[in-house]
């Protein structure tokens, strides 16, 4: 494996030398010079935004075809076979260098839907859209979340009835991310009202362009418009795009679920945790001369502890996968500490930069903070809310008798 290891980073160097420059020193500038690390969290106007999912495709395009598009997926789909233990690997040398963010890529498609799609859909159809997803010509949406049902995701009512070989859409979701730029969705449905809730739901892949499906912007606080409300009216839908069996779709949902977890979970992944981490946090301290302030030090030093923790949990994770394991409810506890981590920072940020967090000097560590606040709540809904979070690790890992339910 070590032999292994090795000619992967020797190979991803080699590819990454040939392709792209390293990476400009990030640490954190000194009082009164600009920080491009701050343009990261901008609201995009709508060009701006094409601009970027184009690079991150065009990107993706050249990591597959060089071999780098999906590590860990199979041979036959376009990916290499390997471990995950390979792919953070790849991740590690790949942040070296200055490449574009392929977030609205893999976040959602690549690293939940995708696993889904390989473990629930029939072979034409993974054939039709996994090399597609993970060459970058597709970006997948996660159709779940509705007006009525967010944390409680087994009360969806989005209903499918099924017509002859077809099934037709009728519903409502709300909260999606990228649906703007993508061309597949993952959507759960009710299809058996009788049934119980978590019995009677099945899960679709809605191609987004079908006739029927209605995005609609949600503009956030931020001035950003990420989220999405999605209708579908009268949308059909083959049944060779359903997703495990009739009725089955919990099952289906449980996959997508506990890899978005372990995705959003990754501490220590993306510019928002860059910027926040105890290395920025600290240098923002000096920079607004509150390097003295023993109040907000120990604060400091308490988040540093909470974000080691988490560091060691998810390399506990880590280790489970090398050992050929697979997400688990543990990973839920790694994005309510991930969330927790982001929060409190966030609080500090705000206390350390006073009346100065709301003044567009153009200073760094001032404004530039603003929106980042302002998007950080979203990491304690989405994924999962925190008393989903709390729920499964008091059952599924303390083993502790489990909430009464209606």
């Amino acid at each position: 494996m070590a032999d292994d290891m090795q000619d992967l980073a020797a190979e991803a160097r080699a590819f990454l030398d040939a392709h792209a420059p390293k990476a400009p020193d990030r640490t954190a500038p000194v009082w009164g010079e600009g920080d491009d690390s701050m343009a990261y969290f901008s609201s995009l106007p709508p060009e701006a935004e094409r601009e970027h999912v184009q690079k991150a495709r065009d990107w993706q395009r050249v990591r597959h075809e060089n071999g780098f598009g999906w590590i860990t997926g199979p041979v036959e789909y376009g990916g290499r076979g390997l471990t995950p233990v390979h792919d953070l690997l790849y991740d590690a040398v790949e942040s070296e260098y200055d490449v574009a963010d392929t977030g609205v890529l893999s976040v959602i498609g690549l690293g939940m839907i995708g696993p889904t799609i390989l473990a629930h859909a029939q072979p034409h159809i993974k054939e039709r859209w996994l090399p597609a997803m993970y060459r970058g010509d597709a970006i997948a949406c996660q159709l779940f979340s509705e007006p009525g049902a967010g944390s409680d995701l087994a009360s969806v009512a989005t209903k499918a009835v099924r017509e002859g070989d077809h099934w037709v859409l009728n519903g409502q979701k709300v909260w999606t991310s990228v649906a703007q730029h993508s061309q597949i969705g993952l959507a759960l449905t009710r299809t058996n009202p009788d049934a119980p809730k978590h019995r009677g739901i099945t899960a679709f892949l809605v191609p987004m362009d079908a006739p029927g499906v209605e995005v609609r912007p949600l503009r956030q606080m931020t001035g950003g418009a990420d989220f999405n409300e999605v209708f579908l009216t009268d949308v059909r839908i083959p049944d060779d795009h359903r997703l495990g069996e009739v009725d089955g779709g919990w099952s289906v949902a449980l996959t997508t679920l506990m890899n978005e977890r372990a995705t959003v979970g990754s501490e220590g992944a993306g510019p928002v945790a860059a910027a926040l981490s105890p290395d920025h946090l600290s240098a923002l301290m000096r920079a607004t001369w509150t390097w003295d302030d023993r109040a907000l030090r120990a604060r400091l030093a308490e988040l540093l502890v909470d974000v080691l923790a988490t560091g060691h949990l998810n390399s506990r994770a880590l280790r489970g996968l090398r050992a050929g394991g697979t997400p688990g409810p543990e990973r839920s506890v790694s994005k309510l500490m991930y969330a927790q981590n982001l929060t409190r920072a966030a609080h500090f940020v705000s206390d350390a930069l006073g009346p100065r967090i709301i003044a567009d000097t153009g200073q760094w560590g001032t404004y530039a903070w603003s929106e980042l606040l302002l998007a950080t709540p979203a990491l304690r809904i989405l994924g999962g809310t925190e008393e989903i979070m709390k729920n499964i690790l008091a059952e599924r890992v303390l083993g502790l008798p489990k909430e009464v339910r209606s």
